[in-house]
C-alpha cells in the first residue's frame, strides 16, 4: 500500500510554499488510494511552540487536506510527534555507534542551534556546511549521546545516486558535496537527518514528497538507510515556491502564511486553485496581499 506523509515543523505559521508541497503529497496519496500520515516534527526545543502545532493542523484541515494517521488522528505507528519518539532515535543511534558509523565531535559551531531543524528552515545557506573532519579520530566510551555532537562518517568519494520521481537522476559525492553530518546534538537532541530516516522507516512510508531544497539531504539519508539496513522509499522533490522577487518563501513571509490569507478573506477554494499552478503561486499571492 502507498503510504505518504506530510511533516510540518511547528516553528511558525505555514505559508503557501508549505501548502503547495503538502497539497501535492495529499493528491498523490489520494490518487494511489493510499494512506497519508501527518508527523509533527517538533524536535527543535528553542523554536517549536504548541500554538504553531495547533495552528498547522487547523490550517491544513481548513485547506481541505485529510490524513488518516497523525497526532490528532492516532494510528498504528503512534506517537506521531517527534518529541515523544526519543527512544526510537536513541535505538538507531546505538546501532550506528555499534556499527562504527558515527563518532563524537567536540568542535564548536555557531549554527548548532539549528541542527535539529530541517535544512529548509535554516537561514545559513540553507544547508549543513561540509565538515572538515577534525574529530574523525576521536573516541569516547559513551553509552548515551549527550555531551557531544555525533556525526555520521561519510564514505569520501562515493557517489550517492538516486532517481527522483520529479527531478530525475541525482548524484552527490560524499566528502565533496556534503561532509560528515550531524545525527545527534550535544544538548541531547536528535538531529533532523536521523529522526526523519527513523520515522519514515518506522511509519512504513513508501514515498517522500518534499521540496527540491532537500535533494542533498536525501543523499545523506540514503547513507543512513544503508547503514541501518532500512527499506528505501521513493522520493518526489517538488519545485520551490518563490515570491514576486524570486526569493524562496520562508516562515518570515507572514503575508503569505495560510493564517494571514485566511484573515484576509481568502477561501480554501481560492488557495487550492492557486496551488494547482505552483510556478506562479508566490507571485499571485504576493500581488493579492
Amino acid at each position: 500500500m502507498y503510504r505518504g506523509r506530510i511533516a510540518p515543523s511547528p516553528t511558525g505559521y505555514l505559508h503557501v510554499g508549505h501548502a503547495a508541497t503538502f497539497w501535492l503529497a495529499y493528491r498523490r496519496a489520494r490518487a494511489a488510494n493510499g494512506v497519508l500520515v501527518l508527523r509533527n516534527e517538533d524536535l527543535d526545543p528553542q523554536r517549536s511552540r504548541p500554538e504553531f502545532a495547533r495552528a498547522m493542523i487547523d490550517d491544513l484541515r481548513w485547506l481541505g487536506i485529510a490524513w488518516q494517521e497523525g497526532p490528532d488522528a492516532g494510528g498504528p505507528f503512534a506517537p506521531y510527534t517527534q518529541r515523544e519518539r526519543r527512544e526510537i532515535y536513541l535505538d538507531e543511534w546505538k546501532r550506528l555507534r555499534q556499527g562504527g558509523f558515527v563518532y563524537p565531535c567536540s568542535c564548536s559551531r555557531k549554527d548548532l542551534a539549528l541542527a535539529a531543524a530541517a535544512p529548509h528552515e535554516n537561514d545559513a545557506n540553507d544547508d549543513e556546511p561540509v565538515y572538515p573532519g577534525n574529530c574523525r579520530g576521536q573516541r569516547v566510551n559513551a553509552a548515551e549521546p549527550a555531551g557531544y555532537n555525533w556525526r555520521f562518517r561519510v564514505p569520501d568519494g562515493r557517489a550517492v545516486q538516486f532517481t527522483d520521481l520529479h527531478c530525475g537522476p541525482q548524484q552527490f559525492i560524499a566528502g565533496r558535496d556534503f561532509g560528515d553530518f550531524l545525527v545527534w546534538r550535544r544538548d541531547d537532541v536528535p538531529a533532523y537527518q536521523l529522526a526523519v530516516v527513523a520515522d519514515d522507516a518506522a511509519m512504513q512510508i513508501t514515498e517522500v514528497v518534499r521540496g527540491a531544497d532537500l535533494l542533498k539531504s536525501t543523499a545523506r539519508q540514503l547513507l543512513l538507510i544503508e547503514a541501518l539496513g532500512l527499506r528505501r522509499p521513493e522520493y518526489f522533490h517538488c519545485d520551490l515556491v518563490r515570491d514576486s522577487r524570486g526569493e524562496r518563501l520562508a516562515k518570515r513571509h507572514d503575508a503569505l502564511s495560510l493564517r494571514e490569507l485566511r484573515r484576509r478573506g481568502f477561501t480554501p477554494q481560492q488557495v487550492v486553485a492557486a496551488l494547482e499552478q505552483p510556478a506562479t503561486l508566490g507571485q499571485a499571492f504576493d500581488r493579492a496581499t
